[in-house]
Parts: structure tokens; sequence; C-alpha cells
């Protein structure tokens, strides 16, 4: 029997799923294991138990193996590829010291102090010192530190939970460079650790280098699958685990979206543009573009931080009726929602929304807010759904060329993964607006399949990334843009929604000023 199938394991926010995939990129079965995405002991916090993450990761692998009719045998490797930004701390026994504190957590650290030296004068003199004190306020240890020192002074390891699964799985503390997206000391031009006189280290002061993880490129092996492992998952003992990437870096590789000329549009809680660069390019000065999950690559990127997550906002505070509905007949409640949005037609009857729920580092900036223009009393709470899908691809269209203006590339395709991506309206809307071709990935697993494409290279199945991305992934529905739409979204875009934030920025550096909301971080 050939070994050449790949168990990818995706650890989302809301769930985990074990696939399995051949060489083709064929979804031969999944089990998905939802997971209570986090618990909130305090206002604005979002923690989760470790366990319940690795409970969920065993029982998906076990009730995979009691539903296929693939011998386990027939693996090739694993991949793992989670959620980013989410924080472990580890004692010296190796035991969890602490809650994971999710990547949605909106808690601050203190900020004690402006950077010093060489970097802190340059910062004052670029207008940066701000963005670096976002930086150490919103560095999860920074916050540890400050406010629960036992557990600090504990922690042996500080690990992404892609290092801690890693850890779980083979015993080694390692991790993907692919993962590294986050709060700490990372230099990811060189995609490595920082070296000793980078200002990061300043930045997230209480961490040292032997308390990260060491770090591994994809299509490496990070290590066998344990004994211990393999008992209570199923996975063979032995069996190499393969480092990929994070899941938004393995969403754009499954996505197909390789080179720069096909932009990957990520329609999740949060909502992002990226595609993939084989050199170094900072779209907003002083963010850097994540690791790929292709070898020293790069995947510049621009977000918009609440993204999809607005969609969920509206059902909840105004669609109670589609809830119910949903309900009473038995469908789902998503395409209820579709079906309001076919209601009104493009362009919301002028109705222009800004996306911008949470303020961001430098574009936009930290006094940022939402905004929504051009009410009439012809506007019901449909326009205003439609508009928030609308004000999406706006923001995500203003981020695209971003990157073609910083990278110098013209992108001429749309692939579009994630939650959101399985509205209809949301791929028509984006094709119209961005006036380009919108496909879906031929499976909805575009991360998990990603995570398998590096195992595939990693493992030889093939024999380079061009090799494997060409057999592995194709594209599902495309949806055109419609003319006559594309020409009015064209009007909205550049004469309304382009100049919006230049033209409300100063409202909101009032309404900071004012409010303290969002609060200031530098005296």
């Amino acid at each position: 029997m050939s070994r050449d199938i790949i168990l990818a394991i995706d650890n989302g926010t809301q769930s985990v799923r074990a696939l399995l995939f051949d060489p083709q990129g064929t979804l031969l079965d999944r089990v998905q294991v939802h997971v209570e995405p986090y618990v909130s002991p305090n206002p604005g916090w979002a923690e989760q138990d470790t366990e319940v993450y690795w409970e969920a990761l065993c029982q998906a692998c076990q009730k995979l193996w009691a539903q296929t009719d693939i011998p386990r045998d027939a693996l090739a490797g694993v991949a793992l590829t989670t959620m980013r930004g989410t924080v472990v701390n580890i004692d010296a026994a190796g035991k969890v010291l602490r809650p994971a504190i999710i990547w949605l957590d909106q808690r601050r650290a203190q900020v004690r102090g402006r950077i010093k030296g060489p970097w802190g004068l340059l910062f004052s003199l670029l207008g940066l010192q701000e963005t670096a004190a976002y930086v150490q306020a919103e560095a999860e240890a920074n916050w540890i530190a400050q406010n629960e020192p036992d557990i600090w002074g504990r922690t042996d390891k500080y690990v992404f939970l892609s290092g801690w699964l890693t850890m779980k799985l083979t015993g080694r503390i390692a991790d993907s460079i692919g993962c590294q997206a986050g709060y700490v000391p990372f230099d990811y031009k060189a995609q490595e650790w920082s070296k000793p006189n980078d200002w990061k280290w300043q930045a997230v002061h209480s961490l040292q280098r032997e308390m990260l993880p060491d770090l591994v490129p994809p299509t490496e092996t990070l290590g066998t699958i344990t004994p211990q492992a393999s008992e209570a998952t199923g996975i063979p003992a032995g069996l190499p685990l393969i480092a990929a990437a994070g899941d938004k870096a393995c969403e754009i590789i499954g996505s197909g979206a390789l080179t720069p000329e096909i932009a990957c549009l990520s329609y999740g809680t949060t909502a992002s543009v990226s595609t993939t660069f084989d050199n170094y390019m900072e779209v907003i000065p002083l963010i850097p573009p994540f690791p790929a999950a292709v070898p020293g690559a790069y995947s510049p990127e621009i977000t918009v931080y609440r993204g999809f997550w607005m969609v969920r906002w509206f059902k909840q505070e105004f669609g109670l009726m589609e809830r119910i509905m949903a309900e009473e007949h038995g469908v789902e409640v998503e395409a209820l929602f579709d079906e309001m949005v076919h209601s009104v037609a493009p362009g919301s009857m002028g109705l222009v929304l800004q996306p911008f729920w949470s303020p961001g580092i430098r574009y936009p900036g930290p006094e940022a807010k939402g905004a929504i223009i051009g009410w009439g009393d012809v506007h019901t709470r449909a326009h205003l759904y439609r508009a928030i899908i609308e004000g999406l691809a706006y923001a995500l269209r203003e981020g695209k060329e971003r990157i073609e203006k910083r990278g110098k590339v013209r992108m001429r395709e749309l692939r579009i993964a994630g939650g959101g991506s399985q509205s209809d309206a949301a791929m028509q809307i984006a094709a119209d607006v961005f006036g380009m071709p919108a496909s879906r990935p031929h499976t909805y697993e575009a991360s998990g399949l990603g995570a398998a494409i590096d195992a595939a290279v990693g493992l030889g199945l093939h024999t380079d990334f061009p090799t494997a991305v060409a057999a592995m992934t194709r594209t599902g529905r495309t949806f055109e843009p419609v003319p006559e739409n594309h020409a009015l979204y064209e009007g909205l875009y550049h004469g309304v929604y382009r100049k919006m934030y230049d033209s409300l920025r100063p409202l909101y550096e009032s309404i900071r000023r004012v409010t303290d909301y969002p609060p200031r971080l530098l005296p």
C-alpha cells in the first residue's frame, strides 16, 4: 500500500478539524469538533483552557479513524495549523500555568516608558512612538508579567498555541517559522528570533530568548508522534509532524495564491487581503509582512480586525426575526440573510459604511472609529446589512491597492476563503466591488489544505510548491463582476469611501480626546 495520505489538523477559534487529503488535494474525510471559543473572566478578556484544544484534537482524530475507510498505515505524515496569536505559558516540567490568552483578547499592558536608544530616537523622528507603544500594550507577555508576576516567574517557555500542540504531539518545544504572527521579538525579515539589539526586546521587556521555542521552516520536520500522543490520538507513533504555518498563511496557498498576481481574501472573524511575495515588503511602514507557508517567502497582509464579526454583530443586534424564522423552518439563518442582501440594490441607496469597528496600529490609526454615512428615510436594516458587506469589500479593495502599489504588481484574480465565502451574496459583492472574478477554493477547508501542501512538499510527494499548488488546488464556483454594478461601486468607492477616513479623522481624534476611547498609550 502506498503511503501518500496526509493528516492535516486545523485548530481554529471555534473548532478543531481532522482532515485527510490525498496528493491531488482531494478531501477524503473530515471530522470537526466544536469548542467554546473562549471564556471571559473579565470584560474584554478571551481565554481558554489549553486542554480544551488538546481534548478536541484527540477526539477529532479518534472519530476520524472510527468513521473512515482509509487505513492509518496509508499516512505519510501530519501537518498542523492553528489560529494565530494565542499564547501559552509552560513551566519547566511542561505544565501549562494559566489558560491560553486568545487572539481576540482586548486587555492591555501598561506602557512603562518609551523605546530608548537609537531606536527610540528614530521612532521619535518618524512619529512612530505610539506605534511602538501599541506593541508594548498589546504584548500579552507584558500583561502577564505586570499582573500575574508569580505565573510569569514560573514560566520556562512561552509559545503560541501551535508550539504547545507541537509539544503535545512530539515532546519537543518547537514551532514553525510560519506560525510566528504575534507580539514576540521576531525578526520578520530574517525570519528568526530578533537580534539582542532589536527594539522588540525593549517592547516585550519580560521575555528572554531562552523562553522561546526552536524555530523550524515550513516543510521541515518538527518531530515525530510520540507513543503517548499516539495513544491519545490514534495517530501512528513515529509519524513525522511537518511544519506548516498559521491558519491565514495556510489559507493563502490552500486557495492557490502562490504568486502576487492572485489575491486571497479571508472572510473570517478578522477579514484580510494577502498574497505571497518572494521579497520582504512592508505595505505600511513598521508593519511587517507575516511569514508565508512557503519557506523564506512573505505574506503582506491588510486586515479589517473585526471583519465578518460585524455580520455576527448585526445578526445578534438586528437579526432576531431571521433567527426565529430559521429555527421555525429548519433552515440556515445565513440563507435568510443572503435573501436580505438580494432585497436591496447594489450600493445600498448611497449608504456607505467604513468598517473600522476596532482601531488599528498605523492604518487606520489608533483614533479610528467605524462610520456609516448617507442615511435617508428609505433605508432599512436590510440596507444596513448590505452596507456592511459592501464596506468590508471596499476596505479590502483599498488594502489590495496598497499591496499592489508597494509591491509594484497587479492582482488579476481573487480567491476568497473563510466562513463569509459561503455566502453567494458576499462573493458577488466582492466581484462587483473589485471588478475582478472572485472564486472559492474547491474545498472549504483551505487552511487545512494549505497545511497539507506544506506536508506534501516536505515529504517529497511533490517536488516543489508550484507543482504541489497546481496539483492540489483548483477553483470552485467563480463569480464574475456585473459591469453595471461595478460602475456604480466605482463611483461610491472613489467618490465616497476613499475620502471618508481622511475627512472623518479629525472628528475621530476629537472623540478620542473627549472620551479617552480608545485610550492614549503615551502621555
